[in-house]
């Protein structure tokens, strides 16, 4: 299903839990992890049922990423709004705290991305099966595009770390 175009739900696309499977194993349990671009709260959710202590923000409920950090915070873990996600890649980097952001693998192109890429580095986590987001229709069956956690400060094992998913 194509993302649709230029309209208010262009970035609503709701992360299922199941896509921190392949992520948890590289999260340390005694983080506190913000999820600032939460939603309707299902990584939130889904850390918390896995161990961790949440925080959980979006700008629906007043905290904009760019403008409000927590006092305390030890990594971000987010589905960052696709149309802004150069600029939450920027800022997480200049926050300078572990991060795993889920965005398509195309997020690998641009200059301005390579150029952040390059100055700090950045490690993939790869799936071998798509996931499937929830629409802001609620339709559709399938995504048309991979998706891979694109994590810094995470010291994965290798750069590019391709995982066998079991959803």
């Amino acid at each position: 299903m194509m993302p649709p175009k230029k309209t208010k739900f262009a970035d609503d696309f709701q992360t299922p839990e199941y896509a921190l499977d392949i992520l948890v194993p590289y999260l340390k349990k005694e983080w506190i992890i913000w999820e600032c671009a939460s939603g309707k709260g299902n990584l939130v959710r889904g850390l918390i049922k896995r161990g961790f202590k949440v925080i959980g923000t979006d700008i629906i409920n007043g905290f904009d990423f760019f403008k409000w950090t927590p006092k305390r915070f030890d990594a971000i873990v987010t589905n960052p709004p696709y149309s802004i996600k150069d600029k939450f890649l920027k800022r997480a980097y200049e926050l300078g705290k572990p991060f795993a952001f889920l965005m398509t693998i195309n997020a690998l192109e641009s200059e301005r991305r390579q150029k952040l890429y390059r100055k700090y580095g950045i490690q993939l986590i790869i799936p071998n099966k798509r996931i499937n987001f929830e629409t802001p229709s609620g339709e559709g069956s399938g995504s048309w595009f991979l998706s891979a956690w694109f994590t810094w400060g995470l010291n994965l094992p290798k750069d590019l770390l391709f995982v066998k998913a079991k959803w």
